[in-house]
């Protein structure tokens, strides 16, 4: 990073990149919505500025959790683990890839290397979409925040989902395998992600004590640091948004178009979940709001659902990965899934 506090010529274009990255961050898009509401409606600014302000400090402590405990699982490496349930049996592989799925500490730019190198030793495609599926959906920190947002009841239900959506689509393409389908599954081979991140190797051991060497205490310090960071940016830019709509969108409208009772309601939400994507930190508050205004527990799930399915990384890795026919098969049970996970999650 360029040193702001010298203005040599040399470094006048690396302080515009920084600025201009700095500006294009969330912390800018929500200090500029709270101003054109200090501007355009300074009557109604401190009510969106304390429910947004007072959500986020109700969260602060789930937030402070989950990141300690992903800088703990990233610190011992505990995601060897994980690569270790891509062994043995196809049945076993896929009830463990899974659970696994849902615990499992990567960043997005780990996804393709460790699914390219599961692949590419071999590791059924069975258990790779097990994998796919529920790992979008579910991780410590998005429980947590969804707890903290929607109630345990939420968050316990969305990683119940996690577990049988990736258990169907692992049976489901495990079938189809049997029928000749799915064999040869990769474009390419490849070895490590274009963010230069590498998966963990099956060898490796976690280190539960990581305090015990130099290189695991930095890397908790770092990934403790990056990760409350962008965690606070993102759900403060969500209880702003959740602070906007509440205010100002009328509750009959999106009663009309998520609320009321059966299927297309829920499948509304499906389907708009995913082309909308809000990743899994700024989803459940901005829910929370929509649930007050009308919509149903059974369409707000599916959206969550939907919505994960087909994040960025997720979908690029997919794509980036595997040819079509994969890629299709996945995105299908990904909109099947959330539709029904909805449905199901209403009846209870």
């Amino acid at each position: 990073m360029a040193d702001l506090s010298q203005n040599s010529p040399s470094q006048t274009p690396k302080s515009a990149g920084f600025s201009l990255t700095w500006l294009k961050t969330p912390w800018t898009l929500s200090v500029a919505i709270l101003i054109a509401v200090a501007l355009l409606d300074p009557g109604n600014f401190m009510s969106v500025l304390s429910f947004a302000a007072a959500a986020l400090v109700h969260t602060g402590q789930y937030i402070l959790f989950a990141v300690l405990l992903l800088s703990y699982l990233k610190a011992t490496g505990a995601e060897v683990m994980v690569a270790r349930a891509f062994e043995g049996r196809e049945t076993r592989m896929i009830f463990l890839a899974a659970l696994f799925g849902g615990l499992a500490p990567f960043c997005s730019c780990e996804v393709i290397p460790f699914i390219a190198g599961l692949l590419a030793l071999g590791a059924p495609l069975s258990a790779v979409m097990a994998f796919w599926l529920a790992s979008p959906l579910i991780d410590p920190p998005t429980l947590l925040i969804t707890a903290g947002a929607l109630g345990w009841d939420f968050a316990i239900g969305k990683a119940v989902i996690a577990v049988v959506l990736g258990l169907f689509g692992g049976f489901f393409i495990k079938t189809l395998m049997g029928h000749g389908a799915f064999s040869s599954p990769l474009k390419q081979a490849q070895s490590r992600s274009a963010c230069g991140c590498a998966g963990p190797r099956l060898e490796d051991k976690p280190h539960w004590r990581f305090w015990q060497q130099d290189a695991r205490r930095q890397t908790f310090r770092e990934e403790f640091v990056s990760n409350g960071l962008f965690l606070l940016k993102w759900l403060a830019l969500a209880y702003v948004l959740e602070a906007i709509l509440v205010n100002y969108v009328p509750a009959d409208l999106i009663a009309k178009a998520v609320g009321g009772e059966g299927v297309l309601p829920i499948a509304i939400a499906a389907l708009v979940g995913m082309p909308a994507y809000l990743n899994s930190y700024v989803a459940p508050p901005l829910l929370a709001g929509l649930l007050e205004q009308g919509m149903t527990p059974g369409a707000a799930m599916a959206f969550m659902v939907a919505g994960a399915v087909s994040s960025i990384p997720a979908m690029a890795a997919v794509w980036s990965l595997v040819k079509p026919q994969v890629f299709a098969t996945y995105l299908g049970l990904g909109v099947s899934g959330a539709i029904v996970s909805g449905i199901v999650f209403q009846m209870i």
